[in-house]
């Protein structure tokens, strides 16, 4: 069922025009916008520090990238997420709590290297990102091999990609792919809620229905080190 859209959508999104640093796409090939716009963020612009930086794809309502960005103030954080009508309800909730450091962008992650320099993010958060079953979509998921070929290039050198998701088949797909695209797969927990992890684990609004139903919660921590590439 398609969602719908939110009252007064325009002028919300205006208001929170200061903290969303992209939005739409450059041109409606976003293959060849991938590969000829470049509008690259100057981050001590953006945030107005030279902070380390990190990346969540798929923010949803906000509620990872604001507990995150409060848990590191010394990190800035690009949130980003596709659908307009739930990214304004992420800015909303930044602007709300007061949070600093934390920019959105609302476009398809296709097209991030249009706006993200190359090898300038610390790590990717892919928080229970859709699993798209079956052979049709693979191409679609986050973790295929066009969109970890797009974070080989934002990542920098031993940048790292954090996965969570409660589906196991796509949770074995994204080692899988992980490995065969030049990624070393450092850490791979299969429940974790009942790991040494789950201390420091920040859930998700997704991660709170999901292990309330019972199903266990996978996570992953890739590195890519582009030294090792030819």
């Amino acid at each position: 069922m398609r969602m719908r859209r939110k009252r007064n959508l325009e002028p919300r999104l205006e208001a929170c025009s200061d903290i969303l640093a992209a939005r739409g796409v450059p041109m409606k090939d976003l293959k060849k916008a991938a590969e000829e716009y470049r509008a690259l963020f100057d981050y001590e612009e953006l945030f107005g520090n030279q902070n380390p930086v990190k990346l969540e794809i798929g923010c949803g309502n906000g509620g990872f990238v604001s507990e995150a960005a409060r848990r590191e103030p010394n990190v800035n954080f690009l949130a980003v997420e596709i659908i307009s009508n739930v990214i304004v309800t992420a800015m909303e909730r930044i602007k709300k709590e007061n949070v600093q450091n934390v920019r959105f962008l609302n476009i398809p992650a296709e097209v991030l290297p249009c706006f993200v320099p190359r090898k300038s993010v610390e790590c990717i958060y892919l928080n229970f990102s859709t699993p798209l079953p079956g052979s049709t979509h693979a191409r679609q998921r986050l973790t295929s091999p066009r969109f970890l070929a797009i974070y080989r290039e934002l990542l920098k050198d031993g940048g790292t990609i954090v996965q969570k998701t409660d589906s196991e088949d796509f949770f074995d797909y994204s080692v899988e792919q992980l490995l065969l695209n030049g990624f070393a797969v450092e850490d791979v927990t299969r429940d974790l809620h009942n790991s040494d992890a789950a201390k420091d684990n920040i859930v998700t609004e997704y991660e709170r229905q999901f292990a309330g139903q019972g199903k266990p919660i996978f996570r992953l921590i890739a590195r890519l080190d582009h030294k090792e590439e030819t």
